[in-house]
């Protein structure tokens, strides 16, 4: 049975991204996909946290979809965090919703890969800045997965655009098809 995956896009200007916007065309391409765009559904900020709910209890793959701000998320996914993954739902004790389900990072950085890590100026890898993503997966028992990481998105020339939403896109493809992702 094919897996079901939501992804969770959060980028306040998506439509000012050039890299984003490419990922998100090639995320709705790939059937069985769920694109959830948080902006969209939650201008002010006002996070239905049942109805959030209620789409993760649906899906088997969870994807964070989103630029590197300030070495983190958009506001919006911290305020999504810090709502929806509440202590006796996504973990605790009787936390276990989402025991068992894949999450992935998908997100894309304007610096080079050269930019980051302990000889770049941002001294550290965007897999490390990734980490606290990571302890919110191991928290809720869920897997989490290799990030999908697309660096210097402001130089990137179209075909090479191109080529990275396409490798996202059979990403998405494995992930849904895979027997467990």
């Amino acid at each position: 049975m094919p897996q079901r995956i939501l992804v969770l896009l959060a980028h306040p200007v998506r439509r000012r991204s050039r890299a984003n916007s490419a990922l998100t065309a090639a995320a709705r391409q790939v059937e069985g996909v769920r694109l959830h765009d948080l902006y969209e559904a939650y201008p002010d900020f006002l996070i239905d946290v049942e109805a959030e709910q209620a789409l993760l209890l649906e899906h088997d793959v969870i994807v964070f979809q989103h630029p590197v701000y300030w070495y983190s998320s958009p506001a919006i996914l911290k305020e999504w965090l810090d709502l929806v993954l509440e202590h006796g739902f996504a973990f605790g004790r009787e936390g276990t919703a989402l025991a068992g389900k894949a999450l992935l990072s998908a997100v894309t950085a304007g610096g080079a890969e050269a930019a980051y890590g302990p000889e770049g100026m941002n001294c550290h890898s965007l897999e490390e800045f990734l980490r606290p993503f990571e302890a919110t997966a191991r928290l809720c028992r869920m897997r989490w997965l290799p990030p999908f990481i697309l660096h210097g998105t402001y130089l990137l020339e179209q075909p090479a655009l191109e080529r990275h939403a396409a490798e996202y896109a059979a990403l998405l493809r494995n992930l849904r098809d895979a027997v467990e992702a």
